[in-house]
């Protein structure tokens, strides 16, 4: 007998502003081993400064705390709390009341490292019995207090893709952009919703990738808010380590030596930066060694935002007894370029598919 897809989901409490969670310990806890009935399965955090890395990069890191840990740390220095983020600038922040700015958090820190380090909302993994699932939160305590978080997986065996189309996203002439997919004015999320129900998708996905032809640009998922997205994230485009430097000692003794729209590091200077990283933490020449092979094996692109493909869950509705898509309250999805696009339009691929 066939097994339909299982979905459960989980609220996380994290014991300090940066933790890791095993998500797949919590699931044998509460719902005993469904997992392992399921070659795959979908993991959805609501979030955008806690998440989820590719198994694929888990795998290099040994799916192993010891690993991952100073792998998230090296961003951390990258971006270090309470740097002059334009974010964190509560009083320019025209969206919120007053009361709001009193409880607001200051994370831009956050969202950053979210963004560069590859982090992603949703993934998909292999299921491996016994082999940890990392939720990976980056500020879980607000005003002294651990946070709550969500997070949803759907178990599967298959999956069927029912409907694949290109579209055109326009971007601004400049040659840094970000461009927030979900905003009605393009029409795409109407037409997701029209294709889910047409197709009578309850479970699946909605996979959005940079056409092949696609350069100097990037995929996230994460909160548009202005002086987030067009001043502090266009400054690390500029200059990387900007924030490391003005909090005080970095790895480079020289950095304004680093062309300021420079984003393809030397191998060298990159050696250089995680060394001091990884000595400040006191890790292991070997675990500096697998770190460094990641960063040096990969374009800089990856290092800094840029996935090039994201994931949105689709999830069955009870209430209607069809499929939607399911964020969390402050995400979107975001297109992210560092050089100007040719006719000022970028391509993606977009893909519906069901799981089964």
């Amino acid at each position: 007998m066939q097994l339909s897809p299982t979905q459960v989901s989980l609220e996380l409490k994290p014991r300090a502003r940066y933790d890791l969670i095993d998500v797949t310990k919590h699931i044998t806890k509460n719902f005993g081993d469904i997992l392992n009935q399921y070659r795959k399965a979908f993991y959805c955090s609501f979030h955008t400064t806690a998440g989820y890395l590719e198994q694929s990069v888990c795998e290099k890191l040994r799916h192993q705390q010891e690993y991952v840990s100073p792998f998230i740390g090296a961003f951390h220095k990258l971006f270090p709390p309470e740097a002059d983020y334009r974010h964190d600038r509560l009083q320019l922040r025209t969206e919120l009341t007053e009361e709001q700015r009193l409880v607001e958090p200051r994370n831009a820190d956050s969202h950053l490292i979210f963004i560069s380090s590859g982090m992603e909302n949703c993934v998909t993994y292999e299921n491996q019995p016994g082999v940890p699932v990392y939720f990976i939160e980056l500020d879980g305590i607000k005003g002294g207090v651990c946070r709550c978080r969500r997070t949803s997986v759907l178990a599967y065996n298959g999956e069927d893709r029912v409907h694949s189309f290109k579209m055109a996203v326009p971007v601004s002439k400049h040659p840094i952009d970000s461009v927030k997919l979900n905003d009605s004015q393009n029409g795409l999320m109407e037409q997701l919703h029209e294709l889910i129900g047409h197709f009578e998708v309850r479970n699946g996905k909605i996979n959005i990738e940079l056409c092949s032809e696609e350069q100097d640009a990037g995929l996230t998922v994460n909160e548009y808010e202005t002086l987030l997205m067009q001043h502090d994230l266009v400054e690390i485009l500029n200059n990387p380590i900007k924030f490391m430097a003005l909090k005080g000692r970095h790895a480079l003794a020289a950095p304004q030596l680093i062309p300021g729209k420079a984003i393809d590091y030397a191998k060298y200077d990159l050696v250089h930066i995680f060394n001091e990283l990884m000595d400040a933490m006191g890790v292991s020449e070997t675990v500096i060694e697998k770190i460094l092979s990641i960063f040096i094996r990969l374009p800089a692109s990856h290092f800094l935002s840029v996935k090039r493909h994201i994931s949105l869950f689709v999830s069955e509705d009870r209430e209607t007894d069809r499929g939607k898509m399911v964020f969390g309250k402050y995400q979107s999805p975001i297109l992210v370029q560092w050089k100007p696009a040719r006719g000022e339009t970028r391509y993606v691929n977009i893909t519906l598919s069901r799981f089964e």
